[in-house]
């Protein structure tokens, strides 16, 4: 596929200092501080949609410093006086609304920006944001860690569930999806990975710039930004789509013959699944240590080590599940993880090897895994309604989340789940879905006198081990 030349706009942008604030004297509401979600009530903003986000970053791995200047764009979905934007840590410096320089205030990870005159609902408005600072490691509830994460040659950063919060000012819920600029200077010889495709790389004064396009809606958690010495791969899948991955050096050897496959999976998931959604894919792969997860970053992927193929599996399955069909809210997440768990199934049936219906007699006869607190796990919890948010990536939203899938299997029938599999991603391309969504699109596919209720009763929602029929 062709490259495509880039010009941003905000790497020109002059913004004007300012101390904050007053908060009061404009028409309109104040946006929301948080969208509402069930794990995460401040995640994310009321009041507007984001549609573009051009973000410039330069970071400094020594001092861990990080500039940044980012501007949205976006639309007011109701008269604002002020809205909220998501930022944690980082000094703010300047922010300007449609060219106006704006007051703010900050309280834990809300940054409330004065719109100066007000904004009308429906109105399109641009807001520059300047800041710096050390960017933070955020620690999840359920303990891992996200946000900027520095490595022993650069840093990465992830964003599931709330991390893209720790290193640029946005609406950071998946709900709201946007395309996305970003350019990242860092010190010559080091590499910046991004999503979508390279538009421009150019060196200058011992630094060099990077800049990434993603040309299609991204939900922020799946962003990244990669530093450090890796070796790049560029090459293509036989139907030309390009293939971009960066592999620490320390990890080369053992990844060469799983990324090899990438167009293999791909194929692959495609036949099963239906188009891919985005315009490249690849693969970065961190050395073993940096991270304690691999993560389905828009476009390519992020592992910790070379990874096997079953979890490429996994993650590039994800493209379709969770990044091109998003969750309305974390809530949803099963979504994600039991459709790219299930992929999982199905590729070791298609390669031969354990069918979709032995793997789940395995999982529940509870000798699946070798640990039996594993196989215990699986039940812990109803994977439609985790207790909380620790729980939202707990064992049950990703196998008890497939083994609702295969249950869904056995009573549409293979031809109709096929379907599914390539028309529910389909359908929702680019968008978001909840599991309501869910529900009525698979009852859609059913005979009209199958009620799949016991389904979503007993394996989605219900407490405990269900009984098998």
């Amino acid at each position: 596929m062709p490259r495509f030349a880039l010009v941003v706009p905000h790497l020109a942008l002059a913004l004007t200092l300012t101390a904050c604030v007053t908060t009061d004297g404009e028409p309109g509401a104040r946006g929301g501080a948080g969208a509402g979600d069930p794990y995460f009530p401040k995640a994310g903003n009321g009041g507007y949609d984001v549609t573009h986000y051009a973000l410039d970053l330069a970071y400094t791995p020594d001092d861990r410093h990080l500039t940044g200047r980012a501007l949205l764009t976006a639309r007011a979905a109701e008269d604002l006086s002020a809205f909220n934007l998501d930022l944690k840590g980082m000094t703010v410096e300047a922010v300007e609304v449609d060219g106006k320089t704006a007051d703010f205030e900050r309280s834990g990870q809300e940054l409330t920006v004065v719109a100066p005159g007000g904004l009308t609902k429906g109105a399109d408005f641009r807001v520059a944001v300047r800041y710096a600072g050390e960017p933070q490691t955020i620690t999840d509830p359920d303990g891992s860690k996200e946000g900027w994460l520095p490595t022993g040659d650069g840093a990465l950063a992830l964003g599931q569930p709330v991390g893209s919060m720790a290193w640029y000012p946005g609406n950071h819920h998946p709900s709201d999806k946007a395309t996305y600029d970003i350019a990242v200077t860092v010190p010559q010889g080091l590499t910046a990975v991004s999503n979508g495709e390279l538009a421009a790389e150019r060196t200058a004064e011992g630094r060099t710039t990077f800049t990434w396009r993603t040309a299609e809606p991204m939900a922020s958690y799946l962003s990244t930004v990669a530093i450090g010495r890796y070796e790049v791969s560029r090459t293509a899948t036989r139907d030309g789509l390009p293939v971009y991955t960066a592999v620490d050096p320390a990890e080369t050897r053992a990844s060469r013959a799983v990324l090899a496959r990438v167009p293999e999976v791909l194929e692959w998931s495609q036949n099963r699944f239906g188009p891919y959604p985005f315009s490249s894919t690849g693969a970065v792969v961190d050395r073993a240590g940096a991270l304690g997860y691999a993560l389905e970053t828009q476009n390519r992927p992020v592992f910790p080590g070379a990874p096997t193929t079953r979890l490429l599996v996994h993650e590039l399955a994800h493209q379709w599940y969770g990044n091109s069909v998003s969750p309305k809210t974390w809530r949803d997440m099963w979504l994600n993880e039991g459709f790219a768990t299930y992929a999982e199934w199905l590729w070791e049936e298609d390669q031969g090897g354990l069918t979709a219906q032995q793997t789940f007699d395995a999982l529940y006869a509870d000798t699946y895994y070798p640990d039996p607190a594993d196989n215990k796990a699986v039940w812990s919890f109803p994977p439609g309604n985790p207790p909380g948010a620790a729980d939202i990536s707990g064992r049950p939203v990703y196998d008890r989340a497939a083994m609702v899938l295969h249950k869904l299997r056995g009573a549409l029938g293979d031809k109709a789940f096929d379907t599914l599999l390539r028309d529910w991603p389909g359908a929702h391309r680019h968008a978001t879905a909840d599991t309501e969504d869910f529900m009525r699109y698979a009852q859609s596919l059913a005979a009209p006198d199958r009620n799949l209720a016991p389904i979503w009763e007993d394996w989605l929602y219900g407490e405990g081990k269900p009984g098998k029929p």
